[in-house]
Parts: C-alpha cells; sequence; structure tokens
C-alpha cells in the first residue's frame, strides 16, 4: 500500500467522508482505515489530511501514540509477549528473547515471511497465568521457554492456512 493505487485512495477517501460531519472523526477514522489495511503509512497519513484538513503532525501523532495503530504492516500471528511486572518476574524476557531468537526479529518487527510479528506488551492482565503470551488472541499461560520452539513450529506449519 506504500504507493496507493486508484481503489485504494477511493477506499480512504469513502472512509473520510463517512466521518465528515463528526467533530472530531480522527480516530474513527484511523480506527477504519488499521481495521481495513493492517497498517497506517504516511501516504495514507498526508490523503486522511488532505480528506479532513488535519494536519500530517498531528495524524503521526496520533498513529504513532496508540498501539492499536501500526505504520507498518504486521504479520498473519501476532504474537503478544506480556513483560508486567508479574510475567517479567516469572522469566518473560527469555521467553520474548526466545521467540525473537527463533523467528530472527526484535520486538516491534516482522519477519520476512510475513507470517509473525512480534509484540513487547506492558500488561494483559493475565498476572495469575504469568508469564503469559498471545497469539492472535489466543492464551499461551505459564509460559516456559522450551515451549516456544514448539509454539512457533505449531504456527509456520498453519504458514498461510486460518488459525
Amino acid at each position: 500500500m506504500a504507493h496507493l493505487n486508484e481503489a485504494a485512495v477511493k477506499k480512504i477517501s469513502e472512509i473520510c467522508d463517512r466521518y465528515a460531519n463528526e467533530t472530531t472523526p480522527l480516530m474513527m477514522i484511523l480506527s477504519d482505515i488499521q481495521t481495513e489495511y493492517g497498517y497506517i503509512p504516511i501516504e495514507v497519513q498526508e490523503l486522511v489530511s488532505e480528506k479532513t484538513g488535519i494536519s500530517v503532525a498531528e495524524i503521526y501523532g496520533v498513529v504513532t501514540f496508540y498501539s492499536f495503530f501500526s505504520l507498518k504492516p504486521k504479520g498473519k500471528y501476532i504474537i503478544g509477549c506480556c513483560l508486567g511486572t508479574a510475567c517479567y518476574v516469572k522469566g518473560a524476557q527469555q521467553i520474548i528473547d526466545k521467540f525473537s531468537e527463533l523467528l530472527n526479529i526484535a520486538p516491534g518487527e516482522t519477519s520476512e515471511d510475513g507470517l509473525f510479528t512480534l509484540d513487547a506488551l506492558r500488561c494483559i492482565g493475565a498476572c495469575g497465568i504469568a508469564p503469559a503470551v498471545t497469539i492472535n488472541g489466543k492464551v499461551y499461560p505459564k509460559l516456559a521457554v522450551s515451549d516456544v520452539p514448539a509454539i512457533v513450529e505449531e504456527y509456520r506449519k498453519l504458514g498461510g492456512a486460518e488459525a
């Protein structure tokens, strides 16, 4: 989507127009675009700016402030490793390090094959089952470093199939 095609411009324009009568439409517009495309690159932010009159700086500030929004495409499987206090104390750093090693990506990055995005999360509210990891909403409780290779392999086998 980096170079917007005609269909993308039309769809994004429709999303902007949908909220034209709202007093503060930016969050709704960005949310719809994120849902539609999975990320909001600078070219899209510039188009939203043109359509709404909101500065690119303000749009960029919102996109980078809220973790729901992304500037880059995310993988098919989003691995969220909780690094909140309870998870951290029970070894979450070693777990995210193992995912990072096996996938050859750092937190915040997406694997070259587009399958995995690794995210470091502050707290997912699963302190009683720490350390916890989520993959596309599925929670893996009381994870051990030794569990990580089998989980990665499970999702690699799924590959392009639906989880």
